[in-house]
């Protein structure tokens, strides 16, 4: 499974990065605003400054427009940003026919804002390279998002859709292990749940008694 961080955070992205785990980046316009991103021109150099962080891996930039025209032109200028861009399109009627055209044009592309597994068909059949199941909202609604990642995963598989599945919406790390246990091919989620991996107490302990009985040979 590939781990991308979900966030518009240049030093998060970089300390992700160091890691050697990190296989791109989805960012939003709300990530955006949230690091103080404004205004198109800015937008644009704060995607090539990821791209150059993390050169060897997809990296998500979301269109605002939500009719045909607006997002084909939105993605254009996207994509021409960095090689490894990856125009994130809305899941709506218009962003399938987008979806579409941009695949048809070799332009890579993420469907967001996927909720159902007949979401996921379309977005599959209009050829995107990822969707994104949104498994922490869909859990806020009283369903559970990682049985939609499992749905959705077997119907690839006996389908035989080449799109990837990129768990979005993480909340914590054991939804990043929920997921991969479903088959989701990537996840995407802040830094936290991706530090979260690391830490199990028995570790801590191991780790200080290791330590301790070291002394014992200085």
């Amino acid at each position: 499974m590939k781990f991308f961080i979900d966030t518009a955070n240049l030093a998060q992205i970089k300390e992700a990065n160091d890691l050697g785990i990190l296989d791109g980046v989805t960012t939003n316009p709300s990530l955006m605003a949230k690091e103080g991103i404004k205004g198109t021109e800015a937008v644009m150099q704060h995607y090539k400054t990821i791209c150059e962080i993390v050169p060897n891996g997809d990296i998500s930039a979301e269109v605002i427009s939500t009719d045909f025209d607006g997002i084909i032109a939105e993605g254009k200028k996207l994509a021409a940003i960095h090689k490894n861009i990856v125009v994130k399109v809305p899941m709506i009627k218009d962003g399938i026919k987008a979806i579409k055209w941009f695949t048809d044009n070799g332009i890579k592309t993420n469907c967001t804002l996927i909720f159902s597994a007949g979401q996921a068909i379309l977005a599959a059949k209009a050829g995107a390279t990822y969707v994104s199941p949104f498994i922490g909202r869909i859990d806020d609604s009283g369903w559970d998002g990682v049985d939609l990642i499992a749905q959705i995963a077997n119907i690839y598989s006996i389908q035989g859709f080449k799109t990837e599945i990129l768990a979005a919406s993480i909340r914590n790390a054991l939804h990043i292990i929920k997921c991969a246990e479903a088959g989701a091919d990537v996840c995407t989620c802040p830094l936290d749940s991706i530090l979260g991996l690391l830490k199990h107490p028995l570790t801590d302990i191991g780790l200080a008694k290791f330590l301790e009985d070291a002394k014992k040979f200085a």
